[in-house]
């Protein structure tokens, strides 16, 4: 069955729309939903380049695709079937572009779409029961092929991003560091450089002192 239903724009990972009845019969569904959010931020910053891609997370999976700058995800039990998932994802996107298509660049706030939910709901019912005549005449349609869509798992998906995060951050914390010592070694030198000459340049002081000293006596 699906499960959940989330639409998101990917080049700031801003939530579009989503179904708004997704997890209410859902154990740990709040954690599913800050795994999606986590994936839209790895989206957002070009860690997963794949534009199609199912992630087994616990009993179930993500499938996603993305068209158009727009990531359209489900959440399915892992025994449901990988071609009606993605079917069903496609039905959203050519609705969701068609109705919303020209303002999905200028949306500011989240779920700036939310009465796409109608549709959601709509579609939803329709692929829910493999069995009908509809949802075994998509799975028999040899067109459509899902076999070559890799399968990942959640952790892998994440901890890239992750890991690429802690990297970004490593290497920022470095730039700085580098520029703190930069400074502090011109310091240094400029009091080494003090150090050095202060004396000489004490001495030639008096020294001329003297002479104008003298000069003024004589």
């Amino acid at each position: 069955m699906v499960k959940m239903t989330m639409i998101a724009r990917v080049t700031d990972g801003l939530p579009l729309a989503e179904g708004l009845d997704d997890g209410r019969d859902l154990r740990d569904a709040e954690m599913y939903k800050q795994q999606v959010k986590a994936l839209f931020k790895n989206l957002s910053k070009g860690h997963n380049e794949a534009s199609r891609m199912s992630i087994e997370t616990g009993p179930y999976v993500f499938h996603y695709i993305i068209e158009g700058r727009v990531c359209y995800l489900t959440m399915c039990d892992r025994a449901y079937p990988k071609k009606l998932a993605f079917q069903y994802l496609e039905d959203l996107r050519n609705e969701f572009e068609r109705v919303n298509g020209a303002q999905i660049e200028t949306a500011a706030r989240p779920y700036a779409f939310i009465k796409f939910d109608t549709f959601i709901q709509k579609t939803k019912k329709l692929y829910q029961d493999t069995r009908t005549q509809r949802n075994i005449a998509k799975l028999n349609d040899e067109l459509y092929e899902v076999h070559q869509i890799m399968t990942r798992n959640v952790q892998e998906v994440l901890g890239v991003g992750e890991k690429l995060d802690q990297v970004s951050e490593m290497s920022s914390r470095l730039t700085s560091e580098s520029r703190i010592y930069a400074d502090k070694a011109k310091d240094l030198n400029q009091q080494a450089l003090i150090r050095k000459w202060a004396p000489v340049a004490i001495v030639l002081g008096v020294v001329f002192v003297l002479f104008w000293l003298k000069a003024k006596i004589w």
